[in-house]
């Protein structure tokens, strides 16, 4: 089996190797809208199948892996923040309160897709405006859902609380894509 990781994440692909896997990064263009009605809980889901359907056909022996995450909060879906200002705006909007990260994983052979979607609690604690102005001028979020890593500073000095997997919230659900890939 050729297993193939459509991702230009360092973290999916860190993840994945860790968990054992030998794959290949592959590259798809696709244009990542949400419909306007989508509930909140489909989204992540909903872009992973979408980048699965835009790669190419795979060959008999080939399994496609793509993942999505979004963050929720207050009915409204965060994704990649398209500049400094946005980024701000989410941090702010997030300070203090709980929210959900949600990512949804597709795995894709020449016979069948799966796609699943893993969700945790997430709780930061209050932050200072110079907090978000350190963390953004430093780790420069400009790629992660809600414009946080989990596994930068942000999530070790103000996370206070989760409730789900660690690796959902990094950006891919080791453990359902482990047992997904086990069946195949």
């Amino acid at each position: 089996m050729k297993l193939l990781l459509a991702s230009q994440s360092p973290r999916r692909k860190e993840l994945l190797s860790s968990l054992g896997f030998d794959f290949e990064v592959v590259k798809i263009d696709c244009e990542e809208i949400l419909p306007e009605d989508i509930r909140i809980e489909e989204g992540a889901a909903y872009l992973s199948e979408l980048k699965a359907k835009a790669f190419r056909e795979l060959a008999d022996d080939e399994v496609l892996i793509t993942a999505d995450t979004v963050v929720a909060i207050e009915d409204q879906i965060l994704g990649k923040p398209k500049d400094e200002h946005e980024a701000k705006q989410m941090l702010r909007l997030l300070s203090g309160k709980t929210h959900q990260v949600y990512t949804g994983i597709t795995i894709k052979s020449g016979s069948k897709t799966i796609t699943e979607t893993d969700v945790a609690d997430v709780e930061l604690d209050e932050m200072t405006d110079d907090e978000i102005e350190y963390y953004i001028q430093n780790y420069k979020p400009f790629d992660k859902a809600g414009s946080y890593g989990i596994q930068e500073w942000l999530g070790m000095a103000k996370i206070s609380r989760m409730n789900g997997s660690f690796y959902t919230i990094m950006g891919l659900p080791t453990h359902l894509v482990y047992k997904i890939l086990k069946e195949i």
